[in-house]
């Protein structure tokens, strides 16, 4: 089940940020528009703090398959979460194309 929440945390993203959006930068406006630490936060995601913060900093890549399981976790899209995933792992490999998935 695929949940589309638009929470404060999206809102302030499209605000802030504007696209292209990354995985990482994602997952830390989420994380600073709830106000958690990054200790709190790595520990809901089952990661390490140190983890964490490589990720959100676009030092390490996230799998589609973890970006889905983080999406369940914090209750938004997996479809978008797994697109931004894929869009980083295009961009490092040098592959100038778009993402858009669709849920099954």
């Amino acid at each position: 089940m695929t949940t589309n929440k638009k929470s404060d945390a999206m809102k302030f993203l499209d605000k802030t940020i504007g696209p292209p959006m990354t995985f990482g930068s994602t997952i830390e406006s989420i994380r600073l528009s709830d106000s958690i630490s990054q200790v709190t936060f790595a520990k809901k995601l089952g990661i390490s703090q140190a983890h964490l913060s490589q990720i959100e900093k676009g030092v390490k890549s996230v799998s589609p398959e973890r970006a889905k399981k983080f999406a369940k976790i914090l209750g938004y899209s997996e479809v978008t979460f797994v697109e931004l995933a894929l869009q980083d792992q295009f961009k490092r490999s040098g592959i100038k194309m778009k993402i858009h998935l669709e849920a099954a």
